[in-house]
């Protein structure tokens, strides 16, 4: 257990310093700024490189909603859900304190410019609603959880999986920065929030529950609806006699 928590925590560590560090230092650099798309691929760079590193030591969840929503889908047990979720979110406050670290040495530097936190409201890049806010969060984890349970299946093509989890993390970004930021994982949202404190503290609590009621969701129903046995006969309607 001990090498699977250092695992978790060295990659969510990774998500947080690359995803939130790509946001924070290079977004809006002037003249070769990466945007809302570089941003994007930062975020999905960071969960593919750790999945392969990473993945075949603990996983390579880096993500409490994951977990949860592992559980839910079967695939992981109760008695370790704490001890991941401790150490992702330690990673993810040690990434976040090095990019601090790294960003305070640039003259004019301001928390009060984000940090990369997540929010709704005026805290929100787009001015989106906490309505809003909390249907993206929700779909968003719901989908990437559902992605990774199916990547990560026995008859998934071996090998790939990292491929379309980054990618599906990519796609994620690139839809759901304007509205909250785009959290999907609780331990990344806790992060920055820390340093910022005031709203991004107050707001934490969107990005914590609906990030695992969706991964909760997408378990429970990949497990009951999704992962039946292929030599299992389909149900085509009442049988027939001879």
């Amino acid at each position: 257990m001990y090498r699977k928590c250092i695992a978790e925590f060295i990659g969510t560590f990774w998500l947080v310093l690359g995803g939130c560090g790509s946001a924070v230092l290079a977004a809006a650099f002037p003249g070769v700024g990466i945007g809302l798309a570089g941003v994007s691929l930062a975020f999905g760079l960071t969960v593919l490189t750790g999945a392969y590193a990473l993945g075949p030591i603990s996983g390579g969840h880096f993500n409490p909603a994951v977990t949860v929503g592992l559980w839910a889908g079967g695939r992981f047990p109760a008695r370790d859900i704490v001890p991941y979720v401790v150490v992702q979110v330690l990673g993810a406050i040690a990434a976040a304190g090095v990019l601090y670290l790294i960003a305070s040495g640039k003259p004019g530097f301001d928390l009060a410019g984000g940090f990369a936190s997540n929010g709704y409201g005026e805290h929100s890049p787009g001015n989106y609603s906490l309505t809003s806010a909390v249907v993206t969060e929700l779909v968003m984890t719901f989908m990437f959880v559902l992605i990774i349970l199916g990547a990560t299946h026995t008859r998934a093509p071996v090998g790939f999986a990292g491929l379309a989890i980054g990618l599906a993390l990519t796609l994620v970004h690139l839809v759901s920065i304007p509205v909250t930021n785009t959290s999907v994982n609780p331990a990344r949202s806790t992060g920055p929030a820390l340093f910022v404190g005031g709203w991004a503290l107050a707001q934490l609590w969107l990005f914590w529950i609906a990030p695992i009621v969706g991964g909760l969701l997408a378990g429970w129903l990949y497990r009951g609806l999704l992962d039946r046995d292929v030599t299992e006969p389909a149900v085509t309607g009442r049988p027939t006699r001879n």
